[in-house]
């Protein structure tokens, strides 16, 4: 019996070890098939932009195949939900924003997933400023001149954005508080639709992120008013910043990083991270994201989450002092 007893006991040591070597196993070839990054928005806004930028060198670096799968709607809920059930095997990655992994968490009553429990943070992406863009037709071309006709014109400006909950969506909201004035907004599923309709002339402005309406600014299709962040951008260095424009105090700054399903094995989260430092650090990756008005950021992943903690209590506190809800 104790022969027994001990035979059962090395069977279970081994097969126990065996199990704890097999993430090591899988993380060490990996990959070896193709890696998806879910964006939740539309092709053509900002975070489709810096998600094929990324998917490119990635692709390269890591040899196979990285394919974007675009699940935009419901303020990028619907595509993160998706990424946050996906295997926690490295092969589904989601290019995350503060709207989905820092405001929604305070806008929504019931978020179908955990902003913190369901992923792993691998790194920030960029910075980017959000630009107060206007319809040439639109009689202001300043912040003071469209706080003046919004006062005189309560709830007669449209404001489009890229769906509930989005910093684009929030950017106008915090707006509306702090200028006290009445503007509607108008979500889409994504900033593409919208700066579509916004250049046909259906809504009047639309707190953009830089790299989607930078170049209908420099085509003249678009008006860019005062930029969101605390200080001006080099691509247009003739633009103010909404608080130094007439609003002080001011400050609206959107992120974009990527994330894994919960339970990615370490190995394969520090391979993933590797490769985009690589990547962001890379003097063409930069110079791509620089030209859309962001800026690079590359950081490690307890970095990062350190930073999302922050951004959470950040925008939560916005939600609450601007009154935004969703629709």
């Amino acid at each position: 019996m104790t022969h027994r007893t001990n035979r059962a006991r090395r069977a279970l040591t081994i097969g126990a070890a065996l199990a704890a070597t097999l993430p090591a196993a899988r993380a060490q070839g990996y990959p070896t098939k193709p890696i998806t990054i879910i964006v939740p928005f539309p092709p053509g806004g900002t975070t489709d932009i810096l998600a094929r930028i990324l998917a490119q060198y990635m692709s390269t670096e890591l040899g196979q195949s990285v394919v974007i799968d675009n699940r935009g709607g419901a303020g990028g809920n619907i595509g993160t939900q998706a990424a946050a059930r996906a295997p926690a095997d490295g092969y589904t990655l989601l290019m995350g924003t503060v709207g989905t992994h820092a405001i929604n968490a305070s806008l929504y009553k019931k978020l179908p997933y955990d902003p913190i429990k369901d992923f792993v943070p691998l790194s920030r992406v960029a910075m980017v400023p959000n630009l107060l863009v206007a319809n040439p037709s639109q009689p202001y071309k300043t912040v003071q001149e469209l706080i003046a006709y919004a006062r005189a014109n309560p709830g007669k400006i449209n404001y489009g954005s890229s769906g509930n909950g989005t910093s684009i969506h929030l950017s106008g909201e915090l707006f509306k508080s702090m200028a006290k004035v009445e503007m509607t907004h108008i979500p889409y599923k994504g900033s593409a639709p919208a700066v579509s309709d916004l250049i046909g002339g259906q809504i009047a402005i639309m707190f953009d992120n830089m790299p989607s309406a930078l170049p209908h600014v420099k085509a003249g299709k678009l008006r860019a008013i005062a930029l969101t962040s605390a200080r001006r951008s080099p691509e247009l260095p003739d633009v103010p910043t909404v608080a130094e424009a007439g609003l002080p105090g001011y400050e609206a700054t959107s992120w974009f990083g990527m994330f894994a399903p919960a339970g990615t094995p370490p190995a394969i989260v520090a391979k993933l991270n590797d490769t985009i430092v690589k990547a962001l650090n890379d003097p063409e990756i930069r110079k791509k994201i620089v030209e859309q008005g962001g800026e690079p950021h590359p950081e490690k992943p307890e970095q990062f989450a350190a930073f999302i903690k922050a951004e959470t209590a950040k925008w939560g506190k916005v939600v609450k002092e601007s009154g935004a809800s969703v629709d």
